[in-house]
């Protein structure tokens, strides 16, 4: 048997980026479906689901170009 298994792999090219966590995706989520609910039902449950999606939505997108902007030139 050879010992291939046990040599280890080459160093990666580049670095892992992954996004924070974060709850603003279900918080979006939630607030589109209470949206889309109070189109059927209410213009009460419209108006406060488009309260919720709007500010979701512009912190999501704020933080996503935090986290590029973090990132080494190139990427």
């Amino acid at each position: 048997m050879s010992d291939e298994r046990d040599t280890e792999a080459p160093p990666a090219g580049e670095q892992l980026h992954l996004p924070r966590p974060s709850l603003l995706p279900p918080i979006l989520a939630v607030g589109l479906a209470l949206a889309l609910v109070g189109v059927t039902v209410s213009i009460i449950l419209t108006v406060a689901g488009l309260a919720i999606s709007i500010p979701a939505l512009v912190l999501w997108i704020r933080s996503a170009r935090e986290d590029m902007a973090d990132l080494p030139p190139g990427h």
